[in-house]
């Protein structure tokens, strides 16, 4: 019987090892400010902020070098221009949640395609494609909405965040099924269970925080933070059938609307001020 006990208490402290030995590796960062939206969540990191940055630009100059030879790289000026004057507006707006960001080394690119996508890779590196210009005839506050909500990303770092969360995970669940001896059956079924309670709710969460920060930046350039609702209706247009709540890494579109709508109301009075300015 004591054998007994004595086994108990030395696997449960293995255990415990086993989940508490990753998280120390991690640091507890501020990426950006709250900003009027409020985003003040704590993040932990144990992936370096540079390591990620240097990934994303190598993959970066790969695909637009890639895109550039199939003559797909900003193919249409006016596409072009229209898209940088909105990046370099939001840009500015940048230091409201992180000063830093305007020493980025920040690239802007139009990629002909019919996909309906966007992106803001870590340190600034910006892809817009002609699809979603073109599909959903979006207009200038739209698209300031898409480009907010990617930029808030690369501002938060979520990337970073999402790096650090799996590295960590993936480190306690190889430790845990092997002290508590689950075999890789055991191990498969534990990193679905972390994915379910864990690594899709925080992907969620991920997109709440970029709305909201996107909503701010896009109103403190002068462009109307409402127009983030017609966009994900419009996007929902497109979107065909989107999956149930707990298997997506996107809040559904009815929570989505109804936060940007309360989001967009509260920094209205940024866009008014921006639109006095002129």
């Amino acid at each position: 019987m004591r054998n007994k006990n004595t086994f108990h208490i030395l696997r449960t402290t293995l255990i415990a090892g086993a989940i508490l030995f990753p998280l120390s590796a991690c640091q507890t960062v501020k990426t950006t400010q709250a900003g009027a939206v409020g985003v003040d969540r704590q993040q932990r990191m144990s992936v370096s902020a540079q390591s990620i940055e240097q990934n994303a630009n190598k993959q970066y100059g790969q695909l637009m070098a890639d895109a550039n030879k199939k003559d797909k790289l900003n193919a249409d000026t006016a596409q072009y221009e229209r898209v940088k004057k909105i990046a370099d507006k939001l840009i500015k707006q940048t230091p409201s949640f992180r000063p830093d960001a305007l020493n980025w080394k920040w690239e802007v690119n139009v990629l002909t395609s019919g996909e309906v996508n966007a992106w803001c890779m870590p340190g600034g590196k910006i892809a817009v494609y002609s699809g979603l210009i073109e599909k959903l005839k979006i207009t200038d506050d739209e698209l300031a909405a898409v480009m907010g909500h990617e930029i808030a990303h690369a501002l938060r770092e979520h990337s970073r965040e999402r790096a650090s969360e799996q590295t960590v995970a993936n480190v306690g669940i190889t430790i845990l099924a092997t002290v508590a001896g689950l075999g890789q059956l055991g191990q498969k079924g534990m990193e679905y269970a972390y994915q379910g309670l864990l690594g899709l709710p925080n992907s969620r969460e991920h997109e709440t925080e970029a709305d909201r920060i996107g909503v701010e930046l896009a109103a403190r350039a002068g462009y109307d933070p409402r127009a983030a609702i017609t966009l994900w209706e419009k996007m929902g247009q497109v979107g065909g059938n989107e999956p149930p709540k707990f298997m997506s890494t996107h809040p559904p579109r009815a929570d989505r609307v109804k936060d940007l709508t309360r989001y967009s109301q509260k920094v209205l009075p940024l866009f008014e001020q921006a639109k006095a300015r002129g």
